[in-house]
Parts: C-alpha cells; structure tokens; sequence
C-alpha cells in the first residue's frame, strides 16, 4: 500500500518563500529536486505571488531545460492580488528538478509542498 508525506519543497529554507532571482534558464533558482528512481512519486504543489506593482511573467522548468516542453509560464499578476497555483500536483521522480526564473529579478515569490509517495 502507498504511503503519502507531506514534505517542504527542498529549495525552501525551513517552508519559507523562495524568491525569484533568475531572468533566464542558466540563473534559474532550484524550487525542488524529485525523489531518486522510479518506484517513487513527488506530487507538487507550487504557487507564485507577485510582490511590486507591475505583473510579471514566470517560467517553470518541469523536470529539465530541455525546450519548450519542459516550460511551464504565468503571468503571475501584481501585488495584493494573492497566491497563484502554477503546479497542481503533478508528479516528478527520477531526482528530476523544477526551477524558476522571471522576466525581473526579486519580484515573485514561491512556496509550495510536495506529497511523497512511497510505493
């Protein structure tokens, strides 16, 4: 029988906000890294808040920066317009990483959880 644990993304110091720093896929910021080998699953939960007065686009690496398959993006609107979900529990595994950068630095925040699930 699976079991499920809720975990803090491992690019999160203590379930802290993880600001965007990066503007481009070589100065992307680590979010999380996926469960080593294939028999286990990391569900992720992620969500973006913008923080300044001017909206911004996001750019998710699911899994590689492979090309544009691997994108997710969202504009993630301005401050005061609250928490927006950019991964709805999707699953990740294989020590696969997601990443993060923006169209400007320090002005999007990140938080999240991981369920793992343990065959």
């Amino acid at each position: 029988m699976a079991t499920y644990t809720k975990l803090l993304l491992s690019g999160s110091t203590n379930g802290r906000n993880m600001q965007v720093t990066g503007t481009a896929s070589g100065s992307a910021i680590l979010v999380h890294t996926a469960v080593a080998g294939t028999s286990d699953l990391d569900e992720i939960w992620l969500y973006a808040t913008g923080t300044t007065a001017t909206s911004r686009i996001l750019t998710i690496e699911f899994g590689a920066a492979g090309g544009d398959k691997d994108l997710v993006e969202l504009d993630v609107g301005v401050e005061g317009t609250g928490a927006k979900l950019v991964i709805p529990g999707w699953l990740l595994q294989n020590g696969l990483v997601l990443k993060a950068y923006a169209a400007a630095t320090n002005e999007i925040n990140l938080n999240g959880f991981v369920n793992r699930i343990t065959a």
